[in-house]
């Protein structure tokens, strides 16, 4: 496989990241040989998705981010099922891996059945974020479709944007998500300027099983939300996909080219 020989810089003036779930079998196989060929494609920053007992990808925090900061990559991020209960150790694991956020990905079915358990999530999720902004690391929560059905005639992500503090909590907007539960983005970043510091940058497939796919060959317009990037408070991105129907490599780094090209 022939990848690019010469990239340069986003365009946008931010780093081109990238969330690992998208190469998790690739990850598991072979961590160097995948995060090698990613930094060659021309990414920069690093958002992780494989913390477990105080490891990132079965190493310890100082040797995860040695190993990233080898190949040039910036260990900036790490999606991890932080809760109440381990927040303390997780901060402490984080910050010694080199990240500045700290992002709960995911929140489980039962835990998510009606509106009181959402601004109970929002108690939880400011409560976390203040000790992560008083340990020097910014805390964020990253949104599905679930959040967009609402309960009780309201939209639940609405009562968590409403219901946490901007100082402790900001958002990960997953685009492709929003977009699935036939949201608009451009209306949250005007109704909640400044809230949607990190996004996943993901796309859909024009198919009726609206399967992710490269950047720039679905339906979503890209251009159109990177022109609101100031409004929506952006800092950095990250390309995610789900599901493949090239080489991932490959396809990650026709994602990349477009990303760069905008």
């Amino acid at each position: 496989m022939v990848l690019p020989s010469k990239l340069f810089a986003s365009e946008t003036g931010k780093e081109i990241g990238i969330q690992l779930y998208t190469l998790r079998n690739l990850v598991e196989e072979d961590f160097e040989g995948t995060l090698r060929k990613l930094a060659r494609i021309g990414y920069k920053t690093i958002e992780a998705a494989g913390y477990n007992n105080g490891k990132f990808y079965g190493f310890e925090p100082q040797t995860y981010r040695r190993k990233l900061e080898d190949l040039g990559l910036i260990p900036l991020s790490s999606h991890s099922s932080v809760s109440p209960e381990n927040i303390q150790k997780t901060i402490v694991d984080t910050l010694k891996a080199g990240m500045q956020y700290l992002v709960l990905p995911f929140i489980p079915q039962e835990k998510r059945q009606s509106l009181d358990d959402y601004k109970r999530l929002a108690d939880e999720l400011n409560k976390m974020g203040m000790m992560c902004k008083k340990a020097g690391l910014i805390f964020g929560y990253h949104n599905h479709d679930f959040e967009f059905h609402k309960k009780d005639n309201q939209v639940p992500f609405d009562l968590l944007l409403e219901n946490t503090d901007p100082d402790y909590v900001t958002m990960e907007l997953d685009i492709y998500w929003m977009r699935f539960a036939r949201k608009d983005p451009i209306d949250y970043f005007e109704r909640y300027p400044g809230r949607f510091s990190l996004w996943h940058v993901k796309d859909m497939a024009d198919s009726p099983d609206k399967q992710t796919t490269e950047i720039g060959s679905g339906v979503i317009g890209f251009p159109t939300l990177f022109a609101s990037a100031e409004q929506a408070g952006l800092k950095h991105y990250f390309v995610e996909q789900e599901t493949f129907t090239i080489d991932p490599i490959q396809s990650v780094a026709q994602s990349f080219n477009y990303l760069n090209s905008l």
